[in-house]
């Protein structure tokens, strides 16, 4: 049976949710019919526009540009601050929601998911019949709407979703990617992020149309596997499981929480540097290497993105953990500002398996001279003793004492 998989995204979900709550607790205004956003105040951690209505992007508003730009473009602009444990009860009422229809439900952010359609599409004329139950259900339960995506697999279904908005449903089957998906920018195509579209652009690639039709050894050269994956994206080849229970993560990992949002590469390698070493740490600690490394980023409106990528070799080793960090962050970041980072390793093995050697290997590669053998030893050893961070290298001490820090050993836990 072809699979039907659907996506489902709640419209500006932070705004139409606060306006939910304000018109059932009497409010004479929409905030979604003016010029709004949700944002906080410039000394804040959320002095940027988390959501603005259709009204506020008429005035040139972007979502992710600071709060005292959008009030230069609209002086009456009305404002007002996110409220988190509202967005996570409405989330959890629209899950809950969701899963009559049926458990298979994959929900990735606080405002999305996706949908395995394919075992009650029966019920229904076509899928779109059953998206049109479900959209209409929404709104007219909760009084916000969604967005909802149609494809065989993941990755289209999300892509269609992106579509004119707000409350519509948008088809994106195999046969319809030339014509609705081909034309659009490369930098919407999914996991595309700034450094690659840039990449991709040098090469005069524009369009997803123009990736999808290139050859994807050129894409690879310049890219590496990020590249073979966005091209193989731009050709709509995607997953279609919806994974309903979060797998069991096997792995070492840390992921730190910023309390001002990184929007630099700079400051994004400074906080990887201090979480790959925790990891490598405690992948030394543990008797592991890792073979496949992945890299984590939460934006400012908590929408999560992550990739992985394998080791040429399993290692423990602080810096190819941290190098190969900081390409992932470089290929999938889009710019905007980033609230959490984090680092996790997986295909764990035991530091004494013997290693597959290449002819490249041949020749061992030379040691740290004496001196910072000796440097890092002790380093270790008071990490050890006395916890890690106990000594840390002073151009992190200014970021590592503005941060909370969660480590991982199976599962995330988050803050």
């Amino acid at each position: 049976m072809t699979p039907i998989i659907f996506h489902i995204d709640v419209n500006s979900a932070y705004l139409s949710w606060t306006a939910v709550e304000q018109l059932k607790n009497g409010a004479q205004v929409d905030l979604r019919e003016i010029p709004a956003i949700i944002g906080g105040d410039q000394k804040s951690r959320h002095g940027v526009v988390l959501a603005k209505s259709p009204a506020a992007k008429k005035y040139g508003i972007r979502t992710g540009e600071p709060v005292a730009n959008a009030f230069r473009k609209c002086p009456n602009l009305v404002m007002y601050p996110p409220d988190h444990k509202m967005y996570r009860e409405k989330s959890r009422m629209l899950m809950e929601y969701l899963r009559t229809f049926t458990k298979e439900i994959e929900q990735v952010s606080v405002d999305e998911c996706y949908m395995d359609f394919t075992s009650i599409a029966g019920r229904y004329h076509s899928p779109v019949d059953g998206a049109l139950e479900i959209k209409d259900g929404i709104r007219e339960r909760f009084g916000f709407t969604v967005n909802i995506g149609i494809s065989n697999n993941k990755l289209l279904a999300k892509m269609a979703s992106d579509f004119e908005k707000p409350d519509r449903i948008h088809t994106l089957f195999p046969e319809e990617i030339q014509e609705k998906m081909w034309p659009l920018p490369v930098s919407e195509l999914y996991m595309a992020g700034r450094s690659s579209v840039e990449v991709l652009k040098k090469l005069e690639i524009n369009t997803i149309g123009d990736l999808a039709r290139s050859d994807p050894r050129l894409i690879e050269l310049h890219l590496k596997s990020h590249g073979r994956m966005l091209w193989e994206f731009a050709n709509g080849r995607g997953t279609a499981v919806v994974q309903s229970e979060p797998e069991q993560a096997k792995g070492i990992g840390n992921s730190t929480t910023l309390s001002e949002d990184a929007s630099t590469e700079e400051e994004a390698d400074a906080v990887l540097k201090e979480l790959a070493e925790s990891v490598g740490r405690r992948l030394k600690k543990a008797g592991q290497k890792a073979g496949m490394v992945s890299t984590e980023i939460k934006y400012y409106d908590f929408r999560t993105i992550s990739h992985q990528t394998q080791l040429e070799r399993p290692t423990y080793d602080p810096e190819v953990i941290w190098r190969t960090a900081c390409a992932l962050f470089r290929e999938m970041w889009n710019g905007q500002p980033v609230r959490l980072l984090g680092i996790r390793t997986s295909k764990l093995s035991d530091e004494s398996e013997p290693e597959q050697l290449t002819i490249f290997d041949l020749k061992p590669p030379e040691e740290p001279d004496e001196k910072h053998k000796k440097l890092k030893a002790a380093l270790d050893e008071l990490n050890t003793r006395y916890g890690s961070g106990a000594v840390i290298r002073a151009s992190l001490m200014k970021r590592n004492s503005q941060r909370e820090k969660t480590e991982e050993t199976g599962g995330k836990r988050k803050l």
